[in-house]
C-alpha cells in the first residue's frame, strides 16, 4: 500500500478543538454546527466524529447511540439522514449535522481532522460503508483535511478510496476488556502494528500514554504525533514535549 500524504503544515499552526469548540453553557454542543462555526471564528483547527445513518450518510456525531446527546434513544444507524437531521442536540438549538454541512461551514478556512468511528463493534473488518461515503465527500474538498480511526481496517479502506488524503490511526494503550477485543488484538493495536499496512502518516494518541515506547518508535520512523484530549495548559505543555499538536476541550489555548 502506498504511503499516505503527510499532514499539511496547517495542522500544526493552531490547536485542534476536540469535537469542535463546544461549550454547553454557551449552547454549543459537541460536533454541532455552532461549535464548528465558533472554532472557525476563533482560528482553531477542528476535530469531528462520524457515524453512519441508516441510508448511508456520514453524520457528525460521536456516540453510536442517541441517548447521551439527544432526547431520543437507540442507535444512530437505525435512523435515516432525514430523521437524524430533525433531532435537536440537548442544550442547544442545533440539529445533528451531516458531514456535507460541516464541510460547507469550514470551507478550507481551518484544518479539519475527521475521526471515523468504529462500525464493526470490535475494531474488526466488518466496516466500509461509512469510510466510502466519507472519502467520496472529502477527496475533492478544497482545504486541509485528514482522516483517522481507531480501527485500522477503516483506515485501510480510506487508503483505497482516497489515497491522496492524509490518514492516520487514533491510538491508546488499548485495554482488551474496555474495548471488548481479545488480548492479542489489543496488543496489536497498542503496538501500532498496522501503521505500515494502512500507510498511516500520523497517529493521534491518548495524551496520558505519550511516554509509551510504541509512540517513540512511531515518531522515530517519521510518523507525526497528535494527541487527545488536553484540558489544561499544564497538560498541553507536557504533551507538546512529544506531540506536534494537541486536541483540546474545556479551555482555550493560544492559537499562535
Amino acid at each position: 500500500m502506498p504511503d499516505a500524504p503527510r499532514l499539511p503544515e496547517a495542522f500544526f499552526k493552531a490547536p485542534l478543538a476536540h469535537r469542535a469548540l463546544h461549550d454547553i453553557l454557551q449552547g454549543r454542543v459537541e460536533n454541532s454546527t455552532s461549535a464548528v462555526q465558533a472554532a472557525v471564528e476563533a482560528g482553531y483547527g477542528i476535530e469531528i466524529d462520524l457515524q453512519l445513518s441508516a441510508d448511508g450518510e456520514a453524520m457528525v456525531f460521536h456516540d453510536d447511540t442517541l441517548d447521551r446527546l439527544t432526547g431520543e434513544t437507540g442507535r444512530v444507524r437505525t435512523r435515516s439522514t432525514t430523521e437524524l437531521g430533525r433531532i435537536p442536540l440537548v442544550g442547544s438549538m442545533d440539529l445533528i449535522p451531516t458531514l456535507t454541512e460541516i464541510l460547507e461551514i469550514v470551507a478550507g478556512q481551518v484544518p479539519l481532522l475527521i475521526e471515523i468511528k468504529d462500525q464493526d463493534g470490535a475494531l474488526g473488518p466488518e466496516t466500509g460503508q461509512l469510510e466510502r461515503r466519507t472519502c467520496a465527500l472529502v477527496k475533492d474538498y478544497k482545504g486541509p483535511v485528514a482522516l483517522m480511526s481507531f480501527n485500522p481496517h477503516a483506515v485501510a479502506i480510506c487508503a483505497q478510496e482516497a489515497p491522496n488524503i492524509p490518514r492516520g490511526l487514533t491510538t491508546e494503550s488499548f485495554d482488551a476488556d474496555d474495548w471488548g477485543v481479545d488480548p492479542d488484538h489489543a496488543r496489536c493495536l497498542s503496538e501500532m502494528q498496522d501503521l505500515d499496512r494502512v500507510g498511516a502518516s500520523f497517529i493521534s494518541h491518548d495524551h496520558k500514554d505519550l511516554g509509551s515506547n510504541h509512540v517513540a518508535r512511531a515518531k522515530a520512523t517519521g510518523c507525526d504525533v497528535l494527541c487527545w484530549t488536553i484540558r489544561s495548559q499544564d497538560q498541553a505543555d507536557a504533551a507538546l514535549r512529544v506531540a506536534r499538536n494537541i486536541t483540546f476541550e474545556g479551555y482555550r489555548p493560544a492559537t499562535g
